[in-house]
């Protein structure tokens, strides 16, 4: 154990030998540094991260789980020729996601839920147009969350719209929010996978409901020969490898790199 870590050490325990009370705090805080439970950071943050770690300047860029446009926004803002696919369900979000661009032909709002099918589905949420919309109806009783308000929505798998509007193109940044559902999207990629260079994605307590683990998608960018990293306050942490304690569901977002196109 180095100097730095024992000292550390010492005195989280000398803390919680006077105050044991505060035990979960200091996990939480622990949790917190390696990006665990920061899924809430700025749009702005995340965006930055996958600047650093981006090899080219992004001319396509998808966007699923759009809501409302804040994070094609953010793309907007620091690639003003970025082609930005945004893909989002909810009628409401869409009419205004189209009124926000409306301006902007360079970004073009496809009214899809993006899965592993094309067909059909369900969106579930506590409101029209809201952020926790998923294609699982969730149990959030324990947050007074009632998520009985229910969509009908078309499915998109993203390989077809891949091959029939971007045949063969780079797809520079992909990024993924779709409450639970991203290892069926990122499923759904089919070959389309070996041509995205940076693919961002949440994963926290929606994989609860979708019974996904972080090590599904683990082995899933191990296979794709993806480099992960892990969104904290401090900056990008690199998943050197799996262990069971990433399986922490307070939101977190992450970041893999395509290292064939590096």
């Amino acid at each position: 154990m180095s100097d730095i870590k024992k000292t550390l050490l010492d005195i989280v325990n000398h803390i919680l030998n006077q105050h044991p009370e505060l035990a979960p705090q200091v996990e939480k805080i622990s949790a917190y540094i390696q990006g665990k439970g920061y899924g809430a950071a700025t749009v702005e943050h995340e965006c930055e991260m996958v600047k650093q770690l981006l090899s080219v300047e992004p001319k396509v860029v998808v966007d699923i789980g759009g809501n409302v446009g804040n994070y094609a926004a953010e793309i907007r803002r620091k690639y003003l020729l970025a082609e930005i696919h945004v893909f989002e369900p909810s009628a409401i979000n869409v009419k205004q996601l189209s009124e926000r661009f409306i301006s902007d032909n360079r970004v073009k709002i496809v009214p899809y839920a993006v899965s592993d099918e094309t067909g059909s589905g369900v969106l579930f949420s506590n409101d029209a147009g809201s952020v926790l919309g998923s294609l699982t109806q969730r149990k959030l009783d324990h947050f007074n969350i009632s998520f009985n308000v229910k969509e009908n929505v078309n499915t998109l798998r993203f390989e077809e719209y891949w091959e029939k509007n971007l045949p063969g193109r780079y797809l520079d940044i992909v990024k993924i929010d779709v409450e639970g559902h991203e290892l069926s999207v990122l499923k759904g990629f089919g070959n389309a996978i070996r041509f995205s260079r940076v693919i961002q994605f949440e994963f926290g307590g929606t994989n609860i409901d979708t019974r996904t683990f972080f090590q599904d998608f683990w082995y899933f960018f191990k296979e794709q020969k993806f480099d992960l990293f892990r969104i904290s306050p401090v900056g990008l942490q690199q998943m050197i490898g799996y262990d069971e304690s990433d399986e922490n569901f307070l939101i977190a977002n992450y970041i893999a790199v395509n290292k064939n196109l590096l």
